[in-house]
């Protein structure tokens, strides 16, 4: 939570032990600490946009081939067989899992696919300031719906599923399995490289440009 100040900068409230304090400006690299806890309150990366906007369309890509390439193929008895996210979901709704696949459904496609959209849209919107209003409550959706986006829980079913089955058959992961990997690490990186605070400044721009209007 941050509220704008005079020139002495901004006051942040520390999201570890709430204390209220000044935050001055930092040049690109620089950390922030909280007086009490030390924990990290802002460091402002060199490309406030431009990295996490890269990350962001890799991920895109990443989370296309995650869905429509086979996750695993299983080989027993002389049969083999292979299916997608998607189809795995599918699958379990036909077999009357109707619950599990809704959950998987939303945890592996919907959720993270809209972080991605929403994440996609606020970067673009704000590269080149003011941006519109809309931008903020696409932020709020993006940070809401995140938390949702357990692909590395998926991961480790997975792993511990063929850790169960490698005796009774052989296991090939497919080309969605790294995918799905590739997305646990990319969702990362957009975490660490993203500055929320850099967006609500380029929004902050739009009300100065409405109020010099009037």
């Amino acid at each position: 939570m941050t509220r704008p100040m005079t020139d002495s900068g901004e006051i942040v409230a520390c999201p570890e032990c709430d204390l209220l304090q000044h935050l001055p400006e930092l040049a690109p690299g620089a950390k922030a600490r909280c007086l009490r806890c030390g924990n990290t309150l802002a460091s402002p990366a060199s490309e406030p946009i431009d990295a996490p906007l890269a990350l962001t369309l890799a991920a895109a890509v990443v989370f296309i081939i995650a869905n429509t390439t086979p996750l695993m193929g299983l080989s027993a008895v002389g049969r083999q067989a292979a299916t997608t996210i998607p189809g795995g979901a599918l699958e379990m709704w036909r077999q009357g899992e109707i619950v599990t696949a809704v959950i998987v459904a939303f945890c592996a496609i919907i959720a993270p696919g809209s972080y991605i959209l929403f994440m996609l849209t606020t970067l673009l919107a704000v590269r080149r300031p003011p941006a519109p209003h809309w931008v903020g409550e696409l932020l709020r959706w993006a940070d809401s719906v995140q938390p949702w986006s357990m692909n590395e829980v998926m991961i480790l079913g997975i792993l511990v599923a063929l850790i169960k089955i490698a005796e009774l058959a052989t296991v090939e992961p497919g080309i969605g399995m790294y995918a799905v990997g590739g997305l646990v690490v990319l969702f990362a990186a957009i975490m660490i490289t993203f500055d929320p605070r850099e967006v609500w400044r380029r929004i902050e721009w739009t009300d100065d440009v409405a109020e010099a209007v009037r």
